[in-house]
């Protein structure tokens, strides 16, 4: 039996983080436009939870498989657990986490599907192919970023959303604007550290097409896009002006920005990798929050 140290390596757990964040962002939406259903709240923080420990696990077997583990320089955000190349578990391990939390993800997928019918079907179907598709191919068509954003961002909160009432209101489409720019940036950042052992592994992301210079200016466009997404949706009414509030943590952008607009062709410093992990979640949080005073 592998040890609780190797499953929560192969799922990658301080990651998880993210999901209670979005089901919150989503949830808080949800009875800001008009109903909360606490155990439907648990049950999508359940099932996206899971679904993130698999495409984690998946991750890491396949970078394990194609030597890209084996070559990256480790940061606590990039690079991999370390857990496959250092011994402390096998690849089926990784292999069988990515089974048990898809497995998961769907049970808990069909039971909405039963209360809300097919409206809730294109959740399922995108959640599909983010978690599987995401390795072997996405990641290797130059749309994982993408796919990263919709599968751990906009869609989460538009799904924790309308499992409340089988609808997505306002406030949570808007509030699914910055979490998509969010994830896209909290995966595209990680990116550049790995960038010559993907590119040996095949891997064919943002950073090895529009090299560093150009992405470092998308990550700069995305990331000042999600203040901008908040305070166009407050003027618009989609979001209550408390929600203003939720910009303040794009603060902790200085860091990364000032590495972005100055020094994209340096390795990304490790404090800036770290605020913009903290962006996100602080972010996310604060949206949540003040959805649920207002």
């Amino acid at each position: 039996m592998p040890s609780l140290k190797a499953l929560l390596g192969v799922s990658r757990a301080p990651f998880l983080l993210l999901p209670p964040t979005l089901i919150a962002a989503g949830s808080a939406a949800a009875a800001h436009d008009g109903r909360f259903v606490w155990v439907h709240a648990l049950a999508a923080l359940v099932g996206l939870v899971a679904l993130h420990a698999a495409v984690n696990a998946l991750n890491e077997a396949s970078d394990f498989a194609t030597g890209i583990d084996l070559h990256t320089t480790r940061t606590p955000f990039s690079g991999g657990s370390g857990t496959l190349p250092t011994g402390l578990a096998g690849r089926g391990t990784a292999i069988a986490v990515g089974i048990a939390g898809s497995a998961v993800g769907l049970i808990v997928g069909l039971g909405f599907l039963r209360l809300y019918g097919w409206p809730f079907v294109p959740f399922m179907v995108l959640g599909a192919i983010a978690v599987l598709a995401y390795t072997p191919g996405l990641t290797r068509l130059g749309i994982g970023e993408l796919f990263a954003g919709l599968g751990l961002g906009a869609l989460p909160v538009l799904g924790a959303a309308f499992v409340h009432e089988g609808r997505i209101g306002p406030a949570a489409v808007a509030a699914s604007i910055p979490a998509l720019l969010m994830t896209f940036n909290l995966l595209f950042l990680n990116e550049f550290p790995d960038e010559v052992a993907d590119r040996a592994g095949g891997r064919r992301h943002l950073v090895i097409t529009l090299g560093r210079r150009v992405a470092a200016r998308v990550y700069a466009l995305a990331a000042l896009g999600v203040p901008a997404a908040i305070a166009v949706a407050v003027a618009c009414g989609a979001l209550p002006p408390l929600c203003l509030l939720a910009m303040v943590p794009s603060a902790l952008l200085a860091r990364p920005l000032g590495w972005a607009f100055a020094h994209p062709e340096e390795p990304v410093p490790v404090p800036a990798l770290g605020a913009n992990v903290i962006w996100n979640l602080a972010t996310n949080v604060v949206m949540a929050a003040t959805l649920a005073l207002a």
